[in-house]
């Protein structure tokens, strides 16, 4: 199995256990961590050639992967500041 990359330990690698607990705590950040994991990695099948759509498409996945991971920041920031 092939790593894929941008998983949400490998953008906070400092962060572990605050992201345990906001899972186990904060259903918001459940819900945004489930549709980044679903979007990163539908962006991981196009750039290993799995799958092939347009170009568009693609560039609106990733912006909508920027955009969830500008929101989940925002709450592991807050989060560390307790």
């Amino acid at each position: 199995m092939s790593h894929t990359p941008h998983e949400l330990a490998d953008e906070f690698p400092n962060d572990h256990a605050l992201l345990h607990e906001l899972k186990l705590n904060n259903h918001h950040f459940v819900t945004l961590s489930e549709r980044y994991h679903e979007v990163n990695g539908e962006i991981h099948r196009i750039e290993s050639g799995i799958e092939t759509p347009s170009d568009e498409y693609a560039e609106t996945l990733k912006k909508k992967r920027l955009a969830l991971i500008d929101e989940i920041a925002a709450i592991v920031a807050g989060a560390r500041k307790g």
